[in-house]
């Protein structure tokens, strides 16, 4: 007989989600509300393995007694708490920061940006042509992964996916201040002098494309790469003993991408070197 492990149960509370009762577990964020209603909310910055660092400020909602806009993926909710999603005052504001997101970085391969800027009617080019905007070269300096800060909007979670929430191996950081700030390796040097050990677990939490698998990046300049073409396939990494769950990316009967399923009790996403670039020898018809 199987069993299931249900876990220590959490109280529910109740507060209001837009005109409407909510009921939530004790610990649940607003934005877990506003997704167990079937609620969009948009989100850049937000990942369902990371703990939130409130930087992109797409997802604010309006709480009343609030002085401020909250975010909505940080702030839990309490009993008796008022919420509304999309008054007017959270959709400027949104539509300010994805007006200033777009034009200061390049979010063509940002899941749903273009989406939202329709939705939220975002301007993007009012600041006109001479609008400081970040126009950094792609970094392609290894086999594996590609760095193209031109798309990033520094949401840290590559750091934090790097730091002391996943890989502790700290190879990437910010540097500088204000407009200047940016992500790098220490002294901004080759990613093949740095301490990274190509794990890719920032790339599976990168949410614009800024950083990519090389064989994604070599595709997406090539003009093949097509996901409504791609299966995926989840499996079991065959490297060692752990177990690592693995979605390979088949395009035109090749792999072109290996993730991992973010709900896997094993690797909650992440994998190591083998698992995530270690599959060209499947593919190996020499």
């Amino acid at each position: 007989m199987t069993v299931t492990p249900l876990g220590i149960p959490r109280r529910l509370l109740e507060f209001t989600l837009d005109g409407e009762a909510a009921r939530v577990p004790e610990g649940a964020t607003i934005l877990d509300a506003c997704r167990a209603a079937g609620k969009d909310v948009p989100t850049l910055c937000e990942g369902d393995t990371l703990r939130p660092k409130n930087a992109c400020r797409v997802c604010v909602v309006e709480v009343e007694g609030a002085r401020t806009l909250v975010p909505a993926c940080s702030r839990r909710a309490e009993p008796g708490m008022v919420v509304r999603t999309d008054t007017e005052r959270a959709r400027h504001s949104r539509r300010i920061v994805l007006e200033l997101l777009a034009s200061s970085v390049d979010l063509s391969t940002t899941p749903r940006a273009a989406e939202w800027i329709k939705e939220y009617e975002a301007k993007p080019d009012r600041f006109g042509p001479d609008a400081a905007r970040l126009n950094d070269s792609p970094k392609v300096d290894n086999d594996l992964y590609v760095r193209d800060y031109a798309k990033c909007i520094l949401c840290y979670k590559c750091v934090d996916a790097c730091g002391d929430q996943w890989q502790n191996s700290f190879a990437i950081s910010v540097t500088g201040r204000g407009f200047d700030a940016r992500i790098a390796v220490e002294h901004d040097a080759p990613l093949t002098d740095s301490a990274c050990v190509y794990c890719g677990n920032c790339i599976e939490v990168c949410p614009t494309g800024a950083l990519s698998p090389r064989s994604e990046f070599d595709r997406r300049a090539a003009g093949t790469w097509d996901e409504s073409a791609q299966t995926r396939t989840t499996t079991v990494c065959a490297y060692c003993g752990v177990g690592c769950g693995l979605t390979l990316h088949v395009q035109d009967n090749e792999i072109v991408k290996v993730t991992s399923p973010h709900d896997n009790p094993v690797t909650h996403g992440n994998l190591c070197i083998k698992g995530r670039f270690g599959y060209q020898h499947v593919q190996n018809r020499g």
